[in-house]
């Protein structure tokens, strides 16, 4: 599976082998089952998240037991709770599996150790930083200023191959619908 992370890696930035395997070297592989907790709210974040195969959702969960889905993270992609991680303080997010999932794990001292030593990482590092800010931005604005409608195209465009892996309370918590209207909104959007 770490093929999966060295085509990444390839197919984003000029790293030499050895560097490839330097940050291979330093990475720990966990395999979650379907809604298996990766971190709890409460818990500090200590890694670093690339995602090899499944997918994960970074979320809340208000006090009447309802979830708000930040982030969905599939193959390919990094996450983390940023807060969390940065200062070392307990998470305010969960992040869980939302089917099987295998992930690479770099904790913060050795994560930190790489982009001081790897150039080439670094620049990567600051261009995923960078990309996240502005999709952030987006999906403020969006969630912000959209219709339900406005949300639900915004999201069909932006994660089309994620439509059938999520189930629709999933999507709903994401737009921060309800299931009635999410379910509304996809029939009219069929006919």
């Amino acid at each position: 599976m770490k093929e999966a992370f060295e085509n990444y890696l390839n197919q984003y930035t000029q790293l030499s082998d050895e560097e490839m395997r330097q940050i291979l070297d330093l990475a720990t592989t966990r395999k979650l089952k379907r809604n298996e907790a990766l971190l709890s709210a409460g818990q500090i974040c200590r890694h670093k998240i690339f995602v090899l195969s499944g997918m994960l959702r970074n979320y809340a969960v208000k006090e009447d037991g309802s979830e708000h889905i930040l982030q969905f993270s599939p193959e390919s992609s990094w996450t983390l709770d940023v807060e969390s991680y940065d200062s070392q303080q307990p998470a305010k997010y969960n992040i869980a599996a939302i089917e099987p999932t295998e992930v690479l794990l770099w904790n913060k001292a050795d994560f930190d150790g790489l982009i001081a030593g790897l150039p080439q990482f670094k620049q990567h590092s600051q261009q995923l930083i960078s990309r996240n800010i502005y999709n952030s931005r987006q999906r403020i604005l969006t969630a912000l200023s959209g219709s339900p409608e406005e949300k639900y195209e915004d999201f069909v465009k932006t994660y089309p191959t994620l439509l059938s892996r999520l189930p629709l309370r999933m999507i709903a918590a994401y737009l921060g619908v309800s299931i009635k209207t999410l379910t509304r909104l996809r029939h009219n959007q069929l006919q």
